[in-house]
């Protein structure tokens, strides 16, 4: 059976590693949870493309540093085509540009190899629901060490930010300062649900996918800066 996802409630998941320990203990976590079925295992990025796209799986979990292609490759060329497949990246340190790069490619989220079961069972769950797997503080730091503007920008903004209005600007800067929904919404006193709104409108307008690609473009842009995000997350004028 090629390129027909099985009408199935479990979460199909292809798990991508190079060491074989590492393959059989994620699937050995995985696989006692009726919720989730292992679909395959990868030993390379380039074996991992070849058999999402036969065996179409819900999650990706991948290794990002492995040879062949690496998972920041793999990943890119999943976005581009097995668009439905998401990509939970992961890798041995919590700052690591590669993981950057999986974002940029990508990717929905990471996970330190050192989290625990528990914390990959919720993350898969999330990624498959189409939200983005990072904490906001974590993100911030790992995107601020490793991302500079203007420094070959991967996609044109908005010209003069212009088809953002300035409440959107504000909640895009605080977003990339490592704010969550709630924290936004105190900070700027109105609803999380309004806030999540301006962020569906950010994500539309920046033709990015997830909270992962709208930090990564504001440090790209210039927006934010690490000194910004490391102080007060105001720093840059208010446009409230």
């Amino acid at each position: 059976m090629t390129g027909t996802r099985p009408n199935t409630s479990r979460i199909r998941v292809l798990i991508a590693d190079d060491q074989p320990l590492v393959r059989r203990g994620l699937s050995l976590i995985l696989s006692p949870d009726p919720s989730f079925e292992v679909v395959g295992e990868a030993e390379d990025g380039a074996q991992a493309v070849a058999l999402a796209r036969r065996l179409r799986p819900d999650v990706v979990v991948m290794d990002i540093r492995m040879p062949v292609l690496d998972g920041v490759g793999a990943t890119g060329e999943l976005a581009a085509t097995v668009p439905g497949c998401r990509v939970l990246a992961l890798s041995t340190f919590d700052m690591d540009e590669y993981v950057v790069g999986a974002l940029r490619a990508g990717a929905c989220g990471f996970l330190p190899k050192d989290s625990s079961p528990e914390d990959l069972s919720a993350a898969i769950r999330t990624v498959h629901a189409g939200e983005a797997v990072v904490a906001p503080r974590l993100l911030t730091r790992l995107i601020s060490t490793y991302v500079r503007a203007p420094h070959g920008a991967s996609r044109p903004l908005p010209t003069d930010l212009g088809e953002l209005t300035p409440r959107e600007v504000e909640v895009w800067r605080l977003m990339a300062t490592g704010l969550d929904n709630a924290e936004i919404a105190r900070d700027l006193h109105i609803s999380v649900s309004t806030v999540k709104n301006y962020i569906t409108s950010i994500f539309g307008k920046l033709d990015v996918r997830d909270r992962a690609q709208a930090v990564i473009a504001a440090y790209e842009s210039g927006l934010v800066t690490a000194r910004t995000a490391t102080g007060d997350p105001r720093v840059g004028g208010n446009t409230s």
